[in-house]
């Protein structure tokens, strides 16, 4: 018998809904008995989970019941101890009650808290182990039927993402218990260890599963788009690019379907992190945690893997390479901000910019590709060529491969800091995975190479100017490479130096890690500089060699060569104040400061050869005057303000001074006529104050009118020249004065030097002096 239609009130609205959606023709008719029999299968399945449910239940209720028949055991036992603890107290004062209670209270009561503390904590981890034992099988439950529903492959991906949200819920309730169970409970890692291991056997069955998914769901979308389409320049062609973007064109239930799928992956990464991080709570919190973006990477792998075909066949042309890469992350980035970051923080995945992930992980791609493929083939041509000018070309290619890597990362970072995020590519992390750099940081070797080669090339280009003798006599145009009005007067070739160390400072810039920028500018950098000291003194030693610096010429060539390590050395310092060389502080000092304190000491060694070279050529021409000491006691020859013979010696000072003065650098000529002064002070208060001589009043005036000459000289760079001869100025002084004033200076000592102003000699230098003093 055909049994009646029910009345359509009778009818649930869910029903009708479903019948609605499925029976709209009369074909869709002749289909019920289909449809009847898959809604029998249904429900003989619900009913069948429904009784594991009930058993399950049935043993979870039977476990709880003994452990309350075990604390109702307990509870009872505590009772009874009360119960006769309060009989005892009442039951009279006597001896033995007294004892009773004392002894209760000061050994029972105690070991009776502690059992109900015991008892209280068995209870916890009962329902904490029961409560977890619920969360874990939940989980296994819903990876089991995603599992089981691909394996009937069944094609409802909303099914199996609400299997995944399922197992992710359960996922994060557990993972907050075992958080909570780890502050409190820290001694329950058993318990831990054991709900780790039951998630961690779920967790690699749900995420391949889950990554699987994902990737017939893009294969689905036709991802990855053809290449071709990509590479457009004009406006109008980029909106072509972007109408073929797979993640731009999908709509209705696909469009939801990958939101979906993404969104699951993506709280699956989220829910992985905070596990990482309980887990490691207590250990070397160094290691990091943050990963790549698991939706990203499955995004740009296709991608990787189709470009390889065309990247195999422009080994010839990499910056075609170059191009590629760059356009694609271009073309997509707008999509990975329009569409999925909203999907990320919804996810509450903390720290990521999908923006940042696409364009780190193709990055990353072309980094894997060039150091499997490129970096070997460029380095066996290094190896395999014999003759020098193969070996040059090879090393050309190399140089302009790395010329290619610079000028893509700085394209790449541009397109990073449109999302406002520049500032964490100042972390070594960040920088390191959108650099195509980085494939150095796990070949240190390779950059040893790549510093080596800059270094040849830089040394090979500065040879001719070297060679080049105007560019040792032409003075450099300072301005805008030195801070400050101060003129070096250095030559050209200083200039031509420093040009090539900025080239190859410039070139480590781009390098993601700090310790390796560091360890380039050592090994590349560095010997630069040890070059231009090397020729330096070269070119100092052959001027002292030929004229022992006798001749003007000499003098010259020496204070371009001193002016040229000034030079250096001020911009090396400037250089040292920025924050690219501050973060290269080594525990010695700066990464540069072992150069600048070379050039420091070949200026000082210089400088010190110029004093010694004039005062030796002042000494000669002074001996005679040094040797005669008669004429402090002889008459002033009319018409002779000074002393003829020390003339001579006045103009040499003059003439070499004036060379000086006009060639070398005004630092340097500071430390030169100061260290002069002393140094022919020294000479003229052994020569003449201390040389036994006799001074009348006469040759006391000759004295002072020599030193006032003498003084003349050095007047032209300071106000009060005689404060740089303080022994002869004294001793002049000390000569100047009255018989009566040199009375008591050798019984006074110290004191009468204080009192005359003498600070610059000694009591037995002075007695000397006094003895020397001729009157009348």
């Amino acid at each position: 018998m055909i049994e009646p239609l029910p009345n359509v009130s009778s009818i649930s609205s869910s029903v009708l809904s479903f019948l609605d959606s499925e029976l709209h023709t009369i074909d869709d008719l002749q289909q019920a008995p289909k449809l009847v029999s898959d809604l029998q299968n249904d429900c003989n399945r619900l009913d069948q989970s429904l009784t594991d449910l009930n058993q399950k239940l049935g043993t979870c209720l039977l476990a709880y019941s003994t452990y309350s028949d075990q604390v109702g055991v307990l509870f009872n036992d505590i009772n009874a101890k009360l119960s006769s603890f309060q009989y005892s107290i009442s039951d009279g004062e006597g001896e033995e009650q007294r004892e009773r209670s004392e002894s209760f209270l000061g050994k029972e009561l105690p070991a009776l808290a502690r059992e109900v503390a015991r008892v209280e904590a068995v209870r916890v981890y009962a329902e904490t182990a029961l409560k977890l034992d619920t969360l874990v099988g939940d989980i296994e439950d819903a990876v089991s039927s995603s599992v089981n529903r691909n394996l009937r492959k069944q094609t409802s991906s909303q099914n199996s993402e609400e299997s995944c949200f399922a197992a992710i819920n359960a996922l994060k309730l557990a993972e907050d218990v075992l958080t909570k169970v780890l502050r409190t409970r820290p001694q329950w890692s058993r318990l831990i260890s054991a709900v780790d291991h039951r998630v961690d056997r779920a967790l690699a069955i749900l995420r391949p599963q889950t990554i699987a998914d994902y990737r017939s769901l893009l294969t689905s979308l036709n991802w990855p788009p053809p290449l071709s389409t990509l590479s457009h320049a004009n406006p109008e062609a980029k909106k072509s690019a972007e109408s073929t973007n797979p993640l731009l064109t999908m709509h209705g239930d696909l469009k939801h379907q990958y939101c979906d799928s993404f969104l699951v992956l993506c709280k699956l990464q989220e829910l992985q992190t905070q596990r990482k991080f309980r887990q490691l709570q207590g250990h070397n919190l160094e290691i990091t945690l943050h990963q790549p973006l698991w939706a990203i990477e499955e995004l740009v792998n296709p991608i990787s893997i189709a470009s390889q075909h065309h990247f195999s066949k422009w080994a010839d042309k990499p910056e075609l390479i170059f191009a590629l890469v760059y356009k694609i992350t271009r073309d997509y980035v707008d999509s990975m901000d329009e569409l999925l970051q909203p999907l990320v923080d919804q996810a509450m995945l903390s720290g990521y910019s999908c923006r940042e992930e696409w364009i780190s992980a193709m990055v990353t791609s072309l980094s894997t590709y060039m150091a499997k493929e490129i970096f070997p083939n460029y380095i066996s041509q290094l190896d395999e060529e014999n003759t020098t000018e193969n070996r040059s070309l090879a090393r050309i290619s190399w140089l302009h491969f790395i010329d290619l890597m610079i000028s893509f990362d700085k394209k790449v970072k541009s397109l990073v800091a449109q999302s406002g995020i520049t500032l964490s590519l100042e972390e070594d992390g960040n920088m390191q995975s959108v650099s195509s750099l980085s494939v150095f940081c796990d070949r240190p070797d390779w950059l040893d190479l790549w510093a080596e080669i800059e270094r040849s090339d830089a040394i090979d280009k500065l040879r001719p100017e070297i060679e080049d003798e105007k560019k040792w006599l032409t003075e450099v145009q300072e301005s805008g490479l030195v801070l400050g009005s101060e003129s070096y007067g250095s030559p050209a070739i200083s200039s031509s130096f420093l040009r090539r160390l900025s080239s190859v400072i410039e070139r480590c810039r781009s390098v993601p890690r700090v310790e390796l920028r560091a360890r380039f500018i050592r090994l590349a950098g560095a010997p630069i500089v040890h070059h231009l000291l090397d020729f330096l003194l070269l070119r100092c030693q052959e001027a002292e060699g030929l004229t022992a610096l006798t001749d003007d010429d000499a003098l010259i060539k020496v204070t371009k060569c001193i002016n040229a390590a000034r030079y250096f050395e001020s911009v090396l310092k400037e250089w040292c104040e920025e924050v690219f060389f501050l973060e290269m502080e080594l525990d010695n000092g700066g990464i540069i400061d072992e150069e600048i304190s070379k050039l420091e000491k070949f200026r000082t060694e210089w400088v010190e050869k110029l004093t010694t070279v004039i005062l030796r050529g002042f000494d000669a021409c002074s001996r005679d005057y040094m040797k005669n000491k008669k004429q402090w006691t002889e008459r002033i020859e009319e018409g002779w303000a000074v002393s003829r013979s020390f003339i001579v010696a006045l103009d040499y000072l003059q003439a070499k001074m004036s060379v000086l003065e006009l060639n070398l650098n005004k630092i340097d000529f500071v430390g030169v006529w100061r260290n002069l002064a002393s140094a022919i002070d020294s000479l003229i208060f052994s020569g003449v104050f201390m040389s036994y001589a006799k001074f009348n009043d006469g040759g006391v005036e000759r004295l002072a009118n020599d030193l006032a000459v003498l003084f003349g000289v050095f007047k032209s760079w300071c106000l009060r020249p005689e404060g740089f001869f303080p022994k002869s100025s004294e001793g002049l002084k000390v000569l100047k004065m009255e018989d009566r004033q040199h009375r008591g200076s050798v019984e006074g000592g110290d004191r009468w030097l204080n009192l005359n102003g003498i600070r610059h000699l000694t009591p037995p230098e002075v007695e000397r002096i006094v003895n020397s003093r001729v009157f009348g």
